[in-house]
């Protein structure tokens, strides 16, 4: 399996990545919470980094590729209509939310799914604001990819969906604007590969 990470900005990335190469999209862009009435609960958080959603010029840029799609934050972004949305139930096990669910916009032809597990890899491990969880990562990706396959993440963050790329045999290609996460996901990545080559 191969990894080719990115950093700078995915809109400029994005257009030199060849036609064909990838399978799937699967990426949680920023939601711009200090933009959507959630200023109190983002000061209380102290994130100062989402001051804006991800742009509608970078969204586009995602749906032009004609892939297979998962978009978390999606009911913040001007999208189709979809049949097929993901919901992570987190009101049983996140104290500290922003709200009881999160969805995610999917461009499949299927019905509703709801992720209600409790999140792996989270506990004292969290070093991004709104870092999924691992397994639900993984989720998403074995619903819409098979095992060869690449995926594309144009909003890397700590680069959990690269992590769960590695952890189910997709290739993956990454994309962060941000140094200090794009050197996190990096060094994630990098440790789930070694740790899926130690002998079990």
């Amino acid at each position: 399996m191969t990894v080719q990470l990115y950093h700078g900005d995915c809109l400029d990335i994005m257009r030199s990545i060849p036609d064909k190469s990838v399978d799937a999209v699967i990426t949680d862009p920023p939601y711009g919470m200090k933009s959507h009435n959630m200023r109190l609960a983002v000061s209380m958080m102290n994130i100062d980094w989402d001051e804006n959603p991800a742009s509608s010029e970078q969204i586009d840029a995602i749906l032009k590729l004609n892939k297979p799609s998962v978009i978390w934050g999606g009911n913040y972004f001007d999208l189709p209509p979809s049949r097929c949305w993901l919901v992570w139930d987190k009101k049983s096990f996140d104290k500290m939310t922003f709200a009881d669910c999160e969805l995610a916009w999917t461009n499949a032809d299927a019905t509703v799914s709801i992720f209600r597990k409790s999140p792996q890899n989270m506990d004292g491990g969290k070093v991004h604001p709104t870092q999924k969880p691992e397994n639900l990562m993984r989720w998403c990706i074995e619903k819409f990819t098979s095992e060869g396959d690449t995926i594309l993440d144009p909003f890397m963050g700590s680069g959990t969906t690269g992590v769960a790329c590695v952890q189910t045999g997709r290739n993956f290609i990454g994309i962060e604007i941000d140094p200090t996460y794009y050197a996190i996901a990096e060094k994630r990545i990098a440790d789930a590969q070694l740790q899926m080559r130690l002998p079990i």
